[in-house]
């Protein structure tokens, strides 16, 4: 990587949701981050319907940050898929999974937004919700946004049979930060149409987490900022921010 590992700064944090916790539930959200020839960072949440979406989450992020960190940059979609496969394939003879097979995957259920970064080079890949942002200078930013089904609580997972045709690929350049969501904040993070990004969300974390130098304490600072009693009010779904400085 031209960034080195002492370049780069990351700072993540989950909180279980209203429709969690109120449950004594833990929360489905998974996150994880590693640095080799490419930065590789992902975050899942595991379908709240889906006995196993934790397992399915959890094996997701762990096998995409290992596969994908030595990865190639110049044909990294293609390792990418090949990643997903990776986990789906371990899926089949999980322990859980009864029939043995892809059938048996929809109990692991979870939807996937990820990056991998390289030479000031980067791609983001996407199933279903959740929403990734790459921010550079003079205010522009490059977005992979959430989607969902025909209707807005349905959303798309990588256990599906058209998991392929629904993972999808944006690339972008020369970031200063990049930030990776669950769908439990980006009604926060964008406008209503997903056009445009909050700034007024958006600018006051990246300011302080870019400022603060204490990395306990800048976790600390976010997760108490993602559990806050009107952010839960507002979304009770589960909430993870990867927030990752990168020049």
């Amino acid at each position: 990587m031209k960034n080195k590992p002492s370049d780069i700064k990351i700072i993540a944090a989950s909180v279980a949701g209203l429709l969690h916790s109120s449950q004594n539930q833990p929360c489905q959200d998974c996150f994880r981050y590693k640095i080799g020839r490419n930065l590789v960072a992902v975050v899942s949440d595991g379908a709240g319907s889906a006995k196993y979406g934790k397992i399915g989450a959890r094996l997701l992020c762990d096998t995409l940050c290992d596969i994908l960190r030595n990865a190639p940059f110049s044909d990294i979609e293609e390792h990418i898929v090949k990643a997903v496969k990776a986990v789906r394939q371990r899926l089949t003879i999980h322990r859980f999974n009864k029939s043995k097979d892809d059938a048996g995957l929809a109990p692991f259920a979870a939807t996937l937004v990820g990056v991998v970064y390289h030479k000031n080079n980067g791609i983001f890949f996407h199933i279903g919700d959740g929403a990734a942002l790459s921010l550079h200078s003079d205010n522009e930013f490059c977005a992979s946004r959430p989607e969902n089904g025909n209707f807005s609580c349905e959303t798309f997972f990588f256990t599906q049979q058209a998991w392929r045709e629904n993972l999808r690929f944006t690339s972008f350049s020369n970031a200063q930060h990049i930030l990776l969501m669950s769908d439990g904040l980006t009604s926060f993070a964008f406008s209503p149409d997903f056009k445009d990004i909050e700034h007024k969300f958006i600018q006051p974390i990246n300011n302080f987490l870019s400022q603060e130098k204490n990395l306990p304490r800048a976790r600390k600072a976010l997760r108490n900022t993602l559990n806050l009693p009107k952010a839960q009010k507002l979304n009770p779904d589960d909430k993870t921010l990867v927030w990752i400085k990168v020049s």
